[in-house]
């Protein structure tokens, strides 16, 4: 992609133009936060556009040197230099003009729930319950579990978390789908492999001024919480069930003792969910890829298998496989997937422009 001159000229005048306007000492004060965040996201574009421009300004003066000059040869092997270097410096600056996704620099609301497979899938949601924690302590980010329903022999039938962070669910939103593991349960005799499935929905954190609610249009039950088999494990009511009637979204939190913390905890989920389909409303491609990667939890819907008799795990949707299984599951080798995912987006979305 050839960015012309005339758009970097652009660029510069807009980042002048705000830096103008900041110095404008009438700005309104809610004007100037605005002003100066727009200030901050165009600056690396800027840089990226200078870096650019320089580039092409150097080379057209060492293409301009004559054949007799005596710097002649050395001006072309600085050329030749240079030359190499803009195809970098081109891709550099058209990602950073690509539209940001609005949510990407939000926290996520991270929801894992056991799909077919018993037993051994609610074990995998909470093995990839762990995988996520670890990946975010490693990215400095922090990690709040909102609500669990832990199964009988181990790991989770679901479980929800806030994770909050610089840059979660621009990391995170492509782990959105079902999850498969082959292995062979602790509880195999005969050795043999089985296939087990997890969903992962990462949702974007919404807050109050991106999703408002209407008291009226919300049905609050409060119910004493309970345990493993259904005993009671509070003398008090509570656990709250919020319903959303306008969508029907249904939100129940029980982890603690105190109604009001439970009622806030469902409200944070619930305004997450309300702001994730309204996101799928606005842009009805995303909808449709959300569908196809979170799906009912069969093993047929998955975007990526976890194998521990090869040590591998493939993603499917970008058919890369690594060799790095536990590596994977401790969380610090998720980071190459991740990459990778994000790349292969950037370059779907560099070639729609082009």
């Amino acid at each position: 992609m050839l960015i012309s001159p005339e758009r970097l000229g652009q660029i510069a005048r807009r980042h002048a133009d705000l830096a103008a306007q900041m110095g404008n000492p009438d700005l309104a004060a809610d004007k100037f936060v605005q002003i100066s965040k727009d200030y901050a996201e165009l600056t690396p574009v800027v840089e990226a556009a200078e870096a650019l421009r320089a580039l092409r300004e150097e080379a057209e003066t060492l293409r301009g040197i004559p054949a007799d000059d005596e710097m002649h040869e050395m001006a072309l092997e600085e050329l030749a230099s240079i030359e190499a270097q803009l195809p970098a410096a081109e891709r550099v600056l058209a990602l950073k003009l690509l539209p940001r996704d609005a949510a990407d620099a939000k926290p996520a609301m991270l929801e894992i729930r056991a799909g077919t497979g018993g037993d051994e899938a609610a074990l995998f949601a909470g093995d990839l319950f762990r995988m996520y924690e670890r990946y975010a302590s490693t990215q400095g980010w922090r990690v709040e579990v909102m609500s669990a329903s832990a199964a009988e022999m181990g790991g989770y039938k679901e479980v929800v978390a806030s994770v909050t962070g610089e840059g979660v669910f621009a990391k995170l939103k492509f782990e959105s789908g079902v999850h498969r593991v082959q292995r062979v349960p602790a509880t195999e005799t005969q050795g043999r492999i089985h296939t087990s499935a997890a969903t992962v929905a990462v949702l974007p954190e919404a807050e109050e001024v991106d999703v408002q609610i209407d008291e009226k249009d919300l049905r609050i039950d409060v119910f004493r919480s309970s345990g493993p088999g259904g005993q009671s494990v509070n003398t008090t009511d509570s656990a709250v069930r919020i319903t959303h009637l306008p969508s029907g979204l249904v939100v129940q939190q029980q982890d603690e003792k105190s109604q009001h913390k439970n009622k806030a905890k469902a409200l944070k989920v619930l305004r997450s969910r309300l702001y994730d389909l309204e996101r799928s409303k606005v842009d009805s491609a995303r909808s449709a890829d959300r569908k196809a990667m979170v799906g009912s939890g069969d093993r047929s819907e998955r975007i990526r298998t976890y194998n521990y008799p090869q040590g591998r795990v493939t993603d499917h949707r970008i058919g890369l496989t690594l060799h790095r299984l536990p590596e994977i599951l401790e969380g610090g080798g998720l980071d190459e997937l991740l990459s990778a995912l994000i790349g292969e987006d950037e370059a779907a979305r560099l070639a729609d422009l082009a």
